[in-house]
């Protein structure tokens, strides 16, 4: 992970990032889990406003190193306009936010992080999925 402080656009709200993906043609959702997230957790479904998300691994599991490809996979996968808004979600927004940063970085000037992540932060109880974050915002999604 990077040792500086991280530079992107901000953090923006699910409900922000919904109402983003709906007003902004141009925008677009990056989801920077894994792919055994994406299976066992579920993913943002965008299909109710005609988009699509697009699914890049910030990481690599099982050893959680950093996919050495992650900004070529999104400039194959995506092929995001450098003035777009690109909006990154992750579990509860750690990994999203070092995804926009690395983009900030490539010359991407409109990178955001969905804040909380798509289960959010832990409750009281330990578990993801019951305080904040997308499903508990009420955004759509699918089990993957």
């Amino acid at each position: 992970m990077s040792t500086h402080p991280l530079e992107y656009a901000g953090d923006m709200s699910p409900e922000k990032a919904w109402e983003t993906l709906k007003t902004d043609p141009k925008a677009m959702l990056i989801d920077v889990r894994t792919p055994e997230e994406w299976s066992w957790v579920g993913v943002p479904d965008l299909s109710k406003l005609g988009r699509e998300v697009f699914f890049v691994p910030w990481q690599l599991y099982p050893q959680m190193h950093e996919n050495p490809d992650f900004v070529a996979q999104i400039m194959e996968a995506a092929k995001p306009d450098p003035d777009s808004a690109i909006l990154l979600i992750c579990r509860s927004g750690v990994r999203s936010a070092y995804g926009a940063d690395v983009l900030c970085a490539e010359g991407f000037k409109h990178c955001y992080n969905v804040a909380y992540g798509f289960e959010g932060d832990k409750g009281p109880t330990g578990h993801r999925g019951t305080i904040n974050g997308w499903k508990v915002s009420g955004m759509a999604w699918r089990q993957g």
